[in-house]
């Protein structure tokens, strides 16, 4: 018999507004959740800031205030959400895609981790390859990073700091409210992790270049609170489930073209636009690699750390 219970959803894009990527990947979920109940399961959605920052809307999740969330993960609940960011795991879309997808490896690995923590995890929600953006100068190489001493802002959470230290910058680990002052008033000379969309938005009337170093994978999660989820029956979990799949896999679809489509935007709207030859990529790589896998494994296991090479060409 079809489940007539009725449920009133709180569900969060926490880090960028209604009309973003984001934003319609959730209003998606929420619409698909409705239409497969057939209006018996609604949600009221919420974006950036709506309910606080990043960590904030985490906080409420986890304490059942709100249902669902599409956003970064912070790694103060479980350090180990920060496999999620190791540096030059994937060169390539392809690569990527075969790790992140639906069913996809890197899923079966971090799942577990986020049930610990008491969420129920649907997939990662790509964004694409990250860069360096800076104003006045910018740098290609590690040599070139450390000759001209450029300072960027780091998300402030391992192993991002650990890895823009590794490709020769001086980090500064700052929170995303900090950014634009901080570069406005020349405490950094720019933001290091993020795609070129976030840079050129938010900072790209401050910033003068963009270089495409791909030194993480951006994405975020859709998460749901995993009491919420336990207590809904068979078919309403596979009414909420098959929402966040078709949004996972029109991301997936989409993520890519997307990323061409602000990189573009971002040199018409005059921002600098370096990618890195094939040889300058693969030395940052292997340079970064080095430095950071070492460390990776001692702060999250050397047990997770193989199990993910395991799935790889990489060597440790």
């Amino acid at each position: 018999m079809a489940s007539d219970d009725t449920y009133r959803f709180r569900m969060v894009n926490a880090e960028d507004t209604a009309d973003s990527p984001a934003g319609r990947g959730m209003q998606r979920w929420a619409d698909l959740i409705e239409e497969r109940s057939d209006g018996r399961m609604t949600a009221q959605v919420f974006h950036q800031g709506a309910l606080g920052n990043v960590s904030e809307v985490f906080d409420h999740m986890l304490m059942g205030g709100v249902d669902m969330v599409i956003a970064a993960t912070p790694t103060s609940y479980d350090n180990r959400v920060g496999v999620m960011s190791l540096p030059y795991l994937f060169l390539d879309w392809e690569e990527a895609q075969t790790a992140w997808e639906r069913g996809g490896w890197m899923n079966g690995i971090v799942e577990p981790i986020f049930t610990d923590m008491g969420l129920k995890m649907f997939g990662s929600f790509p964004w694409g390859f990250t860069g360096v953006a800076t104003r006045g100068d910018y740098a290609v190489s590690l040599g070139e990073a450390k000759e001209k001493a450029l300072k960027v802002r780091a998300i402030p959470a391992f192993p991002v700091p650990q890895t823009v230290q590794a490709m020769g910058y001086h980090s500064v680990p700052l929170d995303w409210n900090e950014v634009y002052t901080a570069i406005q008033t020349g405490v950094v000379d720019g933001d290091a992790g993020n795609i070129i969309y976030w840079d050129y938005e938010f900072f790209g009337e401050i910033l003068d270049y963009f270089v495409h170093t791909k030194h993480f994978f951006g994405q975020a999660a859709l998460m749901m609170n995993q009491d919420t989820w336990a207590a809904l029956d068979e078919e309403d979990q596979q009414i909420v489930a098959s929402a966040a799949y078709e949004v996972v896999d029109k991301q997936f679809s989409d993520a890519q073209s997307e990323d061409e489509y602000w990189i573009a935007t971002a040199q018409e709207g005059g921002m600098e636009y370096i990618e890195l030859s094939d040889q300058e990529l693969a030395e940052m790589a292997q340079h970064v690699r080095d430095v950071v896998w070492q460390q990776a494994e001692e702060e999250f296991g050397t047990e997770l750390i193989q199990e993910i090479l395991s799935h790889t060409q990489l060597e440790n």
